[in-house]
């Protein structure tokens, strides 16, 4: 990988920009976790357009991206994706919204940031239509204002359209092509983006294609969905929720890729019911992964109109398990997209948060892999008691003694450890039920990961900054809600 980012290699599209903001000035970026953390270093500007779906993991598509500097090396810190609003008259607001996400976020890791790299990605609105260059450069200068407010140096600003891109602090006349610069001028990668190739890294498509993914179902078989859908809100459950989801699991894990109407709407109802979503969030065991994000991306399709409310909680269990699985760029769209149709539902809120805060999920992993231990402990059937008698030890032949001999008690006591293996119920632990905190019997405890929808505990999440978002709810949500659908807020996403 050195010789690959070996000065020598790198191709003319750098050497051609001496003369915008980043001199060619090394910046070091660190890809994730896939990458195994191994640094790749940009040298330029082309570089820095090229990376930029290795940064992020897939294409941004109107896009505002912030990118903090930290350190002498200027090694990469936190990185935000916004929408690029649609009025001209909200951009000052998008910048100092962007701005002030991405220094509140350094501060709470490590420390403020020295530079930013910033990208504004946007493609024409026709195949032949102007460059938006010259359309997006309030934008970049009220993003250069907002952080130098906060004492942070814009290092380089780029725009990206169209396969191309154009650097807004060129000040030498004919610096940059009017045309812009190709962002790759031969079919191989560049020496930069072949480092984050060899690291094993992969852009995923573009936001747009992935979100399109998760559309509702269209005609005809969407208004039959519709009536179910009716039909299963007008009757409720009348039985338990996490029998139906445990069902369609099961049918997913054995190869099955659909549900018939009724059932698919009676699922999406029981999803609404924080229990039976919590439940959900349990099928992340390796085994389990594929099967289950294949029933959350069915279910979060069925959600048609007017019960788009309905896609929220499979939504947010799909980004769980991709996050889980290592896809964090799904992860990251799916929860934007999720908090775009309900800017209030918590859980999604608080994944969305803890990947803005670059964890890892191993952490609520273990949360809910210990919740699951004690609920499957609990609903073991006990196993029976034989009066203990005195006795020589084995019977004839060298069989088992008596349950209450030495080997059954060791039997009982491994079956102890096992339900306490991961400790005791985290002390953040909301109660089962909204109303008296009292939890149902044999029902499924909830973790600290997964809160009532809706409400805070009286303390900020973990990523605690998220401005224009309300950070407490005048009373705790009841544990089932209408799936109707919610009106949409634009809000600030961020790595």
């Amino acid at each position: 990988m050195n010789a690959m980012n070996n000065e020598n290699a790198m191709n003319n599209d750098s050497a051609m920009n001496n003369d915008s903001a980043m001199n060619n000035e090394r910046v070091i970026l660190s890809l994730g976790p896939a990458s195994g953390h191994r640094p790749v270093t940009m040298r330029g500007p082309a570089d820095m357009a090229e990376l930029l779906p290795y940064l992020l993991g897939f294409f941004p598509d109107d896009s505002i991206v912030a990118v903090g500097l930290h350190g002498p090396d200027l090694h990469q810190g936190g990185v935000i994706r916004a929408d690029i609003p649609e009025s001209p008259a909200q951009w000052p607001a998008a910048a100092e919204e962007t701005a002030a996400l991405l220094v509140g976020i350094s501060e709470r890791r490590d420390s403020r940031p020295l530079q930013v790299l910033l990208y504004l990605c946007q493609d024409p609105g026709s195949e032949h239509g102007p460059p938006v260059l010259d359309g997006l450069r309030p934008l970049a200068a009220d993003l250069r204002a907002a952080f130098g407010r906060r004492g942070v140096a814009v290092k380089e600003s780029l725009c990206v359209s169209d396969g191309r891109w154009w650097s807004f602090l060129c000040r030498r006349e004919g610096c940059c092509d009017p045309a812009g610069n190709p962002i790759r001028r031969a079919p191989a990668p560049g020496p930069a983006a072949a480092a984050a190739t060899f690291a094993g890294l992969a852009p995923r498509g573009s936001r747009k294609a992935i979100v399109a993914g998760l559309a509702p179902i269209g005609l005809p078989d969407a208004d039959a969905q519709r009536a179910a859908l009716a039909r299963a809100e007008a009757v409720g459950l009348p039985e338990p929720g996490v029998d139906l989801l445990d069902q369609a699991f099961a049918e997913f894990a054995a190869g099955a890729r659909e549900l018939d109407d009724d059932r698919t709407a009676r699922l999406l109802v029981a999803l609404c019911d924080r229990h039976t979503r919590d439940r959900g969030a349990e099928y992340v065991r390796p085994a389990e992964l594929a099967p289950a994000e294949r029933l959350w991306r069915f279910l979060a399709r069925r959600a048609v109109p007017p019960y788009e409310g309905c896609a929220v909680a499979p939504l947010t269990l799909l980004a769980w398990a991709s996050w889980v699985a290592g896809d964090t760029a799904t992860a990251r769209v799916v929860l934007d997209h999720t908090l775009k149709l309900d800017p209030s539902y918590l859980l999604a809120d608080l994944l969305h948060e803890s990947l803005n805060d670059g964890m890892t999920p191993e952490g609520l992993l273990a949360a809910v892999e210990g919740q699951r231990l004690r609920r499957e402990a609990r609903q073991a059937p006990p196993e029976p008691v034989v009066e203990e008698r005195p006795g020589p030890g084995p019977g004839p032949g060298g069989s088992p003694g008596p349950a209450g001999a030495p080997g059954a008690r060791r039997r009982r006591r491994s079956a102890r450890r096992a339900a306490s293996a991961a400790g005791p119920a985290p002390a953040d632990v909301a109660p089962d039920s909204p109303a008296d905190g009292a939890s149902e019997q044999g029902g499924p405890g909830p973790v600290a990961l997964l809160p009532a929808p809706g409400c805070r505990s009286g303390e900020r999440s973990a990523g605690g900054l998220r401005p224009g978002r309300r950070q407490l709810c005048a009373s705790a949500s009841p544990a089932r809600h209408r799936c109707t659908r919610r009106s949409a807020r634009g809000a600030r996403h961020a790595r």
